[in-house]
């Protein structure tokens, strides 16, 4: 099994303290930050942009995970990329020209990724998924956090898994297109999702709304995914 990662999502913190929610994550054993990035368009919330982006980017040393719900996210690729994302996310469902936008993210010095919302299929993105470092399966409908996660979602991360492996390994550092899961990620469904093949878990409310705290949080999540007690 690979190795998973755990990647909180600061939409659920504490913006007050951001900081300091930031480094309770990666003391807690997380791996990445995941940052979601919404403007009131594509998805019915708004959130963040490059500023608060840069202030995780300054609290932690772990990979910074943005991931664009945004329309039109070509414009602001660079913002991000300036901000010190290492990964950025973009929907296929606001990218007539994907190829051109993933090429955009390359040359800006990040691994490239792309979201599927629940009803876009797996299908979508065969002609450039030898292409992707992640490849981000929304198991909620995006916009908020604290969503129920929808339960035939298994089925997608499974087919996305087979498109993957049909593909091999192509890229000359010889790393693999990840799977990420988003949305309604906890502890009974962690492993389901790991199972199905998803290597990259975000978490949320989680993480940062469980009652013993964020270390506890991530050490249960993780055990739960990994099949520990």
């Amino acid at each position: 099994m690979s190795r998973i990662r755990i990647a909180p999502s600061i939409l659920s913190a504490d913006f007050g303290r951001l900081t300091e929610e930031v480094n309770r994550a990666e003391e807690g054993g997380a791996d990445w930050i995941h940052v979601d990035v919404m403007d009131g368009h594509f998805v019915p919330n708004i959130t963040i942009g490059p500023a608060v982006t840069r202030a995780v980017r300054d609290a932690t040393s772990l990979p910074v995970d943005v991931h664009l719900m945004i329309e039109g996210p070509d414009r602001y690729i660079e913002a991000f990329a300036d901000a010190g994302a290492d990964w950025i996310s973009v929907h296929h469902e606001v990218c007539p020209h994907l190829h051109r936008v993933l090429d955009q993210i390359r040359q800006a010095g990040t691994r490239c990724g792309v979201a599927l919302n629940p009803s876009t299929p797996v299908e979508a993105v065969r002609e450039i998924v030898h292409e992707l470092d992640l490849l981000v399966i929304m198991t909620v409908n995006p916009g908020f956090g604290g969503q129920r996660f929808i339960a035939h979602s298994l089925d997608k991360v499974r087919r996305a898994r087979e498109l993957i492996a049909g593909f091999g390994t192509e890229r000359p550092d010889g790393s693999d297109c990840l799977i990420e899961v988003d949305g309604g990620v906890d502890r009974t469904t962690a492993p389901g999702v790991v199972e199905a093949g998803a290597e990259v878990l975000v978490a949320g409310s989680a993480v940062y709304g469980h009652e013993a705290g964020v270390s506890a949080a991530i050490r249960e999540l993780r055990a739960a995914a990994e099949g520990g007690p």
